[in-house]
């Protein structure tokens, strides 16, 4: 869906990003990298059709037509924030002709706040809100290499969360709720092992794939 929005606000997000404290090897810093406005310049230029006419005048044979290219600028930010949130890390890296596995820890918290990454009119976030909060519950690792390995997770054995039943089937919006993690214990599941485990235990894991669930 492509909207005309205003230069003003079209890049705002619900809270300052810049303010973030994205600390480099986080997955904050990875959202903020993954969001950064980008220019587009030089042989990047954006096709502009309202400056294609202005130049050339209305169209008419398409075979002869010229277009006009200009700057621009491009972010991608969240519209619509999702009842549950999944990051995928990227675990790989060119090496030449090869591909090689990153075994960088990367740190995540358990609450993170989406609204450093959402538009100023996200969708289905009250008015007057400037936090959008999600708790973790889930987390996939991957030990070993590119070619071989084995994949173990974490889950989180909690209550059942009915304010986020209410987002996903009737699609409302939260209000404010609680902003702490969902309580809960975490659970370390390796094929058929499973072992009880502390959250320190869970926040230092190599994580590959993150779940997260909103709270606010």
């Amino acid at each position: 869906e492509v909207l005309t929005e205003d230069p003003e606000t079209a890049f705002c997000t619900l809270a300052n990003r810049e303010e973030l404290n994205s600390e480099e090897g986080s997955i904050h810093h990875c959202l903020y990298q993954f969001t950064r406005n980008e220019k587009l310049t030089e042989t990047n230029k954006l096709l502009c059709d309202v400056c294609t006419q202005r130049h050339y005048g209305p169209k008419k044979n398409i075979k002869s037509e010229k277009y006009v290219y200009t700057n621009a600028k491009k972010q991608m930010l969240i519209s619509l924030a999702p009842p549950i949130l999944t990051l995928h890390l990227k675990r790989f890296q060119q090496a030449g002709f090869n591909l090689r596995k990153v075994n960088r820890h990367i740190k995540f918290p358990e609450v993170i706040d989406l609204a450093p990454f959402c538009t100023a009119k996200c969708k289905n976030v009250a008015e007057g809100n400037t936090k959008v909060l999600y708790s973790l519950y889930g987390v996939v690792e991957h030990s070993g290499t590119m070619r071989s390995g084995h994949y173990t997770a974490y889950a989180k054995m909690r209550s059942m969360n009915n304010h986020l039943s209410d987002l996903v089937l009737q699609g409302q919006s939260l209000q404010a709720l609680e902003t702490e993690p969902v309580k809960g214990q975490w659970f370390h599941i390796s094929d058929t092992h499973v072992q009880a485990v502390s959250a320190s235990k869970v926040l230092s894991s190599q994580a590959y794939l993150l779940f997260y669930e909103r709270l606010l």
